[in-house]
């Protein structure tokens, strides 16, 4: 796991017989990892936002069934029970990312062969994921950079970067690649109500020593119009299979306004981030998180007469989006086509 030590910002550690997470809601203030010994732990750790983005999701959620194993694998006979209940828990941690069921089917595989040390069994499944989520980043990197050749601006939204990934990052990722080869002018949107491109982002481009501006989310119409950016980079949390793609609250908004400024979509996203099950957007679930993210404190009584509506994520269907790059390949404008042909690509 070389690869990992590496990395300037990493939002998960395996110690060998513990989950470290960064507590991403403490950023950019104070740094905090979190010490996790269980699979309840894990999911807490997941429902809370200390640990968010799909990738990273998955990952943790993937350690979590590891600890689980390794918890009950030497307590009790029906140790496997007790690791399928770990599973629905953790499976109910996130609705939308598709990468945390992707990870636990994959550590579902693993457990249901007849194993002589199955928490070696998981533990690698596990290590193999995160490392193969941290090389898959560099691919997509390359990749989105060779299309951001002659782009003089980028804006992405929310947070898809190292914090957000077993690291490097999707979008985040490609903005890296794309900066090495030549400087280019670097916008965030603050992202609200979580404030992700405020908090993390610009924190996390900080720490590898890249210069990025930060902008109010209603700025990004004018920031179009400027004709300061060529385009908009943005990860996804779950894509269709005819290139529909969640992603956080407010890319939808960037889509239309970048359609109507003739500025580019770019979503990167590793294929795991694929449900092949899923013929379009309009199926995907969109987490409703709590008002109270949203309303001040004193409109929190029962009889207040104001309300708030708190999606997580929105969809931007496949034809507002020009390209979606993945570590097996890109796809140009997949309204055309969708993403099917990723499928069996490599």
């Amino acid at each position: 796991m070389t690869m990992q030590n590496k990395l300037t910002v990493q939002a998960l550690q395996w110690t060998g017989d513990a989950l470290k997470v960064l507590d991403q809601r403490q950023l950019p203030e104070k740094i905090v990892y979190d010490e996790y010994q269980d699979a309840v732990g894990v999911t807490a750790a997941i429902a809370s936002m200390r640990v968010r983005g799909a990738p990273a999701i998955g990952i943790a959620a993937a350690y979590g069934v590891a600890l689980s194993v390794r918890k009950h694998y030497a307590q009790s006979n029906h140790w496997r029970q007790k690791v399928t209940a770990d599973i629905e828990l953790l499976a109910k941690s996130r609705p939308t990312a598709v990468n945390l069921f992707w990870a636990l089917d994959q550590m579902k595989t693993i457990l249901a062969k007849q194993l002589d040390n199955p928490m070696a069994a998981v533990l690698a499944c596990a290590e193999k994921i995160h490392s193969d989520d941290i090389a898959a980043n560099h691919k997509m990197g390359e990749l989105g950079a060779d299309i951001l050749a002659d782009a003089k601006g980028v804006m992405t939204h929310c947070n898809a970067g190292a914090l957000a990934t077993g690291g490097y990052g999707t979008a985040l990722g490609v903005i890296r690649s794309a900066y090495q080869r030549q400087r280019i002018n670097i916008y965030a949107g603050e992202t609200r109500p979580w404030l992700q491109g405020a908090r993390l982002t610009v924190w996390e481009l900080a720490q590898d020593g890249i210069a990025s501006t930060l902008i109010a989310d209603s700025a990004a119409a004018w920031l179009m119009k400027s004709g300061a950016v060529d385009w908009i980079v943005v990860g996804a949390d779950r894509i269709a299979a005819n290139g529909d793609a969640a992603n956080k609250i407010g890319t939808y908004s960037l889509a239309v306004l970048a359609k109507q400024h003739g500025v580019k979509l770019m979503v990167v996203a590793p294929t795991t981030t694929i449900d092949w099950t899923m013929p379009s957007g309009d199926l995907i679930e969109i987490e409703q998180r709590n008002p109270n993210e949203l309303l001040p404190a004193c409109y929190s009584n029962e009889d207040s007469l104001v309300s708030a509506w708190n999606p997580v994520f929105d969809v931007t269907p496949a034809e507002l989006i020009n390209a979606i790059v993945t570590e097996r390949g890109v796809v140009l404008n997949p309204a055309e086509q969708g993403v099917r042909g990723l499928r069996h690509a490599l």
